[in-house]
């Protein structure tokens, strides 16, 4: 079993910055794809981007240039630097796991609320 907590969400102006931790228990941090997602009210949850093992990383066109994720194996953390925040970016934010074994997203955060004012 996989625990992820998040934090460093809050409230923040548009343009601003924050950056978020995605923490995870286990010893094999280092081979799971991990993803960040994000769910804005009366919207679906949506992918921000994705960090695989290998070291690739895709985003979604929207944050390309202003978000950026990074990994620190052997701190088992996760990170999503969001720069030059906007209004539309408000959300709750998830970073979820995805273990070899599995390919799936099989393990959640409890989410981290981001909000951007204009």
């Amino acid at each position: 079993q996989v625990q992820l907590v998040e934090s460093g969400g809050g409230l923040v102006q548009a343009g601003g910055s924050l950056r978020l931790s995605c923490a995870a228990s286990g010893r094999t941090f280092s081979t799971y794809t991990m993803g960040w997602f994000r769910q804005a009210p009366g919207k679906e949850r949506d992918v921000v981007g994705i960090s695989w093992s290998g070291g690739r990383i895709y985003y979604i066109e929207s944050v390309k240039g202003r978000f950026t994720i990074s990994r620190d194996n052997a701190k088992n953390t996760v990170y999503l630097q969001m720069n030059s925040l906007k209004p539309e970016d408000t959300a709750v934010y998830y970073c979820a796991a995805a273990p070899s074994s599995t390919g799936k997203y099989d393990y959640w955060g409890q989410g981290t609320q981001v909000t951007v004012s204009s």
